[in-house]
C-alpha cells in the first residue's frame, strides 16, 4: 500500500525548482499553474532569494506548484508504466493537503492553485498583525512542553511526531523558550513568517471559507487523511471545511503517520520540496521504505516503489 505524502511551508529553497524547468514538460506546467496562481511561479522556484520565498504568499503556492508538478510526473509515469495508478492514499502537511485534495481528485489543480494563493495572502494579512514566529522543539517530553507552552502564552503548531512538535507565538516568546528549554529538548526557530496553526490565524479563516465556497469539490477517489485528527475523511465537502479551518487549528500528522500504520502501509512518497517528511516517517514508521522526490532524477525511484508494492 503506497502513500504519497505533500510537505508544507519550510521546505522550500532558493532555485529548487530549476531542474524541474529545465524540461520542457515541466516548465510548461509550472508556467499553467502560475497563471491559475497570477504569480511568475517559475521565476520564484529559480531565480528569488531566501527572504521572497520565506514570503507567505509567495511560499505557500510555490510548495502546491512543486506538489502538482511531482504528482502529475508520477501519475503520469505510472500510467505509461503498467496502464492504472496504484497509489492508496495521499495525505499533505499543512499547506499541503491542498496538493493532497488535487491527488485524490477533491479539487482541480486550477482551483487548488486559486485557493492556495488566496490561502498564502489571507495568512500573510493575519502574521503581519503581530510579530511571530514558529520554532521546532526536539526531543521534549509532550507533558512537560505543554505547560511550559502556556506559561509563555505560545501554542502547539504541529505534532509530527517522532519527537518533533512545532510550536508557535510571539517572537519574545519563543526567545524565552529557546533560553531555557523543556529537559533534554532543543528548539530551533523556524523561517516561517507567522504564528501558523494557532489563534493568530483566526482573521485568515473567514477569508478562506468565503473563497472555498465558490470551488468544485468533488468525493476523493483515493483514502485522503485530514491533519485534523489523522483520520480517513470520505467526503469532499467535508474535507474542503477541515482544510480551511486548519489554519488556525494544531496539524496532527502524528495521527496520520498513526492511520498509516494501522492501515498497513508498505511504502511512502513525498512530493516535492521533498525531504521533511521521509525523515519523520522514518522514525516514526520504521521499516517502511520512503522515496523523497527532490528532483526529476528522484522520479524512477517512486515508480520502482509503485510497482514492488502492486
Amino acid at each position: 500500500m503506497i502513500v504519497i505524502v505533500a510537505p508544507g511551508q519550510g521546505s522550500q529553497t532558493p532555485g529548487f525548482l530549476g531542474p524541474w524547468v529545465a524540461e520542457p514538460r515541466f516548465r510548461s506546467h509550472l508556467e499553467r499553474l502560475s497563471d491559475a496562481a497570477q504569480l511568475d511561479l517559475v521565476a520564484h522556484g529559480t531565480e528569488s532569494d531566501a527572504d521572497t520565498i520565506r514570503d507567505t504568499s509567495v511560499a505557500q503556492p510555490l510548495i502546491v506548484a512543486a506538489g502538482l508538478l511531482t504528482l502529475g510526473a508520477i501519475l503520469e509515469g505510472d500510467r505509461e508504466h503498467d496502464g492504472h495508478v496504484d497509489v492508496a492514499g495521499i495525505a499533505g502537511h499543512s499547506v499541503g493537503e491542498i496538493t493532497a485534495a488535487v491527488g485524490a481528485r477533491v479539487l482541480t489543480e486550477h482551483d487548488a492553485m486559486v485557493l492556495v494563493r488566496e490561502r498564502g495572502k489571507a495568512m500573510a494579512a493575519a502574521a503581519s498583525a503581530v510579530r511571530t514566529g514558529m520554532s521546532a522543539v526536539l526531543g521534549a517530553d509532550e507533558e512537560e512542553l505543554l505547560p511550559t507552552l502556556d506559561a509563555l502564552g505560545l501554542s502547539p503548531a504541529n505534532f509530527n511526531g517522532g519527537g518533533q512538535i512545532v510550536v508557535a507565538g510571539e517572537l519574545e516568546a519563543l526567545d524565552r523558550l529557546k533560553a531555557a528549554p523543556p529537559a533534554g529538548a532543543r528548539v530551533i526557530p523556524l523561517q516561517v513568517a507567522g504564528a501558523f496553526h494557532t489563534r493568530y490565524m483566526e482573521p485568515a479563516v473567514e477569508r478562506l471559507r468565503e473563497v472555498a465556497s465558490g470551488l468544485t469539490v468533488a468525493n476523493p477517489r483515493i483514502e485522503l487523511w485530514t491533519n485534523r485528527d489523522g483520520s480517513a475523511v470520505a467526503d469532499g465537502a467535508q474535507f474542503l471545511e477541515l482544510l480551511v479551518g486548519q489554519v488556525s487549528s494544531p496539524v496532527r500528522w502524528d495521527r496520520c503517520m498513526e492511520s498509516f500504520a494501522s492501515e498497513g502501509v508498505t511504502g511512502i512518497i513525498e512530493l516535492a520540496p521533498a525531504g521533511a517528511l521521509v525523515g519523520l516517517a522514518k522514525r516514526a514508521l520504521k521499516g517502511v521504505p520512503a522515496v523523497a522526490v527532490k528532483t526529476p532524477d528522484d522520479l524512477p525511484a517512486a515508480l520502482k516503489l509503485i510497482e514492488d508494492n502492486a
